[in-house]
């Protein structure tokens, strides 16, 4: 099987229609972000993001596609002509591994989030993943297609970090509040980059207890979180990075490619990335 197929395949199985308008594959963040898609596939990993850690064990595992969500190259878009102007030297070194062992670099970005067919209907594969693995898929509450919103049964805030930081293999976490907060109302919002008019509306009107943020600054929603904290009402954010958190999603793919060549001899196999963050911590 090409290359080619394997993503033609892959996204004839995603619902294919994002924010109510068909995926555009000439504008659309699902490239092909480097190699050849002429090529016979010989083996298929799948990863959060391709990473010098992805790299290596696609090549060991003798594999020549790599199936990412995020960006290869560090920026929307994966352009590379600035990298090219200033001679960057990991972007000559990642490259120069991707050369030598031939690997194609797809992105599942949009696709993924338009949906994956679960009951006779459309979801959020990342986030159906996450939901299912955490076990929160039976509380979803508000748009049911995208399990961004969630009515749990009581806990707190330090306990839910806990469970992600399990079941994501990670070192650690973020808190806003304390950590003993009671928690029910979850929202997992979108980037968290600045201006949080919207969100911060949301989470006080609909009296969310605990946002799961992927980005976290520390001005606007944060702030925001914290005064309201320190009033004493049930208001936390819970971090542990964005690629963290998408990565526990991420792995629904694995089963969705294994299916698409299961008439095939390819192997297909869900990498892990190690946590992005190593934590110093203070002993008092």
């Amino acid at each position: 099987m090409y290359i080619s197929q394997v993503i033609d395949k892959i996204k004839n199985y995603h619902y294919g229609i994002r924010n109510e308008q068909l995926i555009d594959d000439a504008i659309s963040k699902d490239q092909v972000l480097y190699g050849d898609i002429t090529k016979e596939c010989t083996g298929i990993v799948i990863a959060i993001w391709p990473s010098i850690e992805v790299i290596n064990q696609a090549i060991a595992k003798g594999a020549n596609l790599i199936i990412s969500h995020e960006a290869l190259f560090w920026n929307r878009g994966d352009h590379t002509g600035w990298l090219e102007q200033s001679n960057n030297k990991t972007f000559q070194q990642k490259k120069e591994l991707l050369d030598k062992y031939q690997i194609t670099v797809w992105r599942d970005h949009d696709y993924i989030h338009s949906g994956i067919p679960i009951d006779d209907h459309y979801v959020d594969g990342i986030f159906w993943k996450f939901a299912k693995v955490i076990g929160w898929d039976q509380y979803v509450i508000g748009d049911t297609s995208k399990y961004r919103e969630f009515l749990i049964p009581e806990t707190t805030v330090s306990e839910v970090a806990r469970n992600i930081m399990t079941i994501g293999g990670l070192k650690g976490s973020k808190i806003i509040g304390e950590p003993n907060t009671k928690v029910r109302k979850v929202i997992i919002p979108s980037h968290n980059l600045g201006d949080a008019k919207a969100i911060i509306t949301k989470v006080d009107k609909e009296n969310f207890d605990l946002v799961l943020a992927m980005e976290l600054i520390d001005f606007t929603l944060s702030e925001y979180v914290l005064d309201s904290n320190m009033l004493s009402q049930n208001k936390t954010i819970l971090t542990v990075g964005h690629f963290n958190l998408e990565k526990i999603g991420m792995k629904v793919m694995e089963n969705v490619v294994k299916q698409i060549v299961k008439n095939t001899d390819l192997d297909c196999s869900f990498i892990d990335s190690s946590d992005m963050y190593n934590y110093v911590m203070n002993n008092e």
